[in-house]
């Protein structure tokens, strides 16, 4: 199989990660639940994870790093966690279902809402962005990448946007980490949400977030946490407060390996390669007649994605076609990305996206270019 459909979860992993995984299951307890080799083993991994990821991040110090089990959790607790009724927050129409949907919760409890629209290209005026805010506004909620064209949004011009104006700002970061270098202090981000099992290469079930520090996110749940056992309440010290029940610790130590394999291999290194593969695949495609392709690729940073219709073709007819005729595996349809197909004018049509891991090969993609020319043949 030709697998690109890297931007819903990075299916080749590297060796260590599977590796770590497996070692966990056969050893790992429950971290701050003992006393006894195997939780204190659980506690060690957890611990210098979240010291990597701070290091990775740039963050301040890893009890600021919580853990989660994906991107969608994370933005739930942010968004839940920091607005209240007459708050005003700001979001975009490039943004994923995890920032729409609890955004749309939190409007019906009596938060403001205001959605800044993008070109048919899929791309922000920042400006907008700016005049959007009002006095009583909170906070920014952002995409750091659109899942659905790979347009970048430049994260730090709007932190300087939302420091300027005293505003939180919340980043998604689910199709960016791992692959681009984010720094939370430099980019003034006070809430980074991030998945583990994208471009940081773990497993899934894997995500967090980093909180700035001094800034009270309201907890999402409460429960089991190791530690002040009598109290009616869920302890209020980070990171426990935003982490009820216990971790994913075999997830989190495969986590740790993919960090090692990052820090090895150079995400600068990686990006480079799938950008090469992201490239190719555009030029190979973006003249087929009959063959349309969604996003702004006048800037050569961008997320490894091509999406693209063919005519009228139906996007998961011709997904099916690719998996069926060719062995390419992608993703049709609506990508929970619903305003952005507004956008784009494809909620009826959908589109089938190409999403590119350094692990793909200049012939499987041009096997996928030759594929789409052969199915633009058809369809004419």
């Amino acid at each position: 199989m030709i697998y690109m459909d890297n931007a819903a979860t990075t299916m080749h992993k590297p060796q260590e990660v599977i590796d770590a995984v497996a070692a966990a299951m056969a050893s790992m307890g429950n971290a701050g639940r003992g006393a006894h080799g195997a939780a204190l083993s659980a506690s060690r991994i957890i611990y210098d994870t979240r010291d990597m990821l701070c290091r990775f991040f740039g963050g301040t110090s890893p009890k600021q790093i919580v853990f989660t089990a994906n991107s969608t959790e994370s933005l739930n607790i942010a968004i839940k966690g920091v607005l209240n009724p007459g708050d005003h927050v700001i979001t975009t129409m490039l943004e994923h279902n995890s920032v729409l949907r609890p955004l749309y919760e939190m409007q019906e409890k009596g938060v403001a809402l205001t959605i800044v629209k993008s070109n048919p290209r899929g791309t922000l005026r920042y400006e907008d962005i700016e005049e959007a805010i009002r006095p009583e506004t909170k906070a920014i909620v952002c995409t750091n990448g659109s899942n659905l064209t790979g347009n970048l949004v430049d994260i730090r011009r709007v932190g300087e946007i939302a420091k300027r104006h005293g505003v939180l700002f919340i980043v998604d970061a689910s199709q960016t980490a791992g692959v681009f270098p984010i720094d939370v202090q430099e980019m003034q981000i006070d809430i980074l949400c991030f998945t583990g099992h994208k471009g940081l290469l773990g497993p899934q079930g894997t995500g967090g977030m980093y909180v700035r520090e001094g800034l009270f996110v309201r907890p999402l749940k409460s429960g089991g946490s190791g530690v002040q056992t009598y109290s009616r309440t869920h302890p209020s010290e980070m990171p426990t407060a935003l982490e009820a029940g216990t971790l994913n610790g075999h997830g989190i130590a495969g986590l740790h390996a993919a960090l090692h394999y990052l820090e090895r291999t150079g995400i600068d290194t990686i990006r480079r390669r799938e950008q090469e593969l992201m490239w190719r695949f555009y030029e190979g495609v973006k003249d087929i007649p009959n063959v349309k392709v969604y996003g702004d690729f006048c800037t050569k940073d961008r997320c490894a994605i091509v999406t693209l219709n063919i005519g009228d073709y139906d996007s998961s007819e011709v997904s099916d076609e690719l998996l069926m005729e060719y062995d390419i595996s992608t993703r049709p349809g609506a990508h929970c990305a619903p305003l952005m197909h507004e956008a784009l004018g494809t909620v009826e049509q959908g589109a089938v996206r190409f999403s590119f891991s350094h692990y793909n090969t200049d012939e499987e993609v041009d096997t996928a270019i030759r594929a789409i020319r052969e199915l633009a043949v058809e369809e004419a």
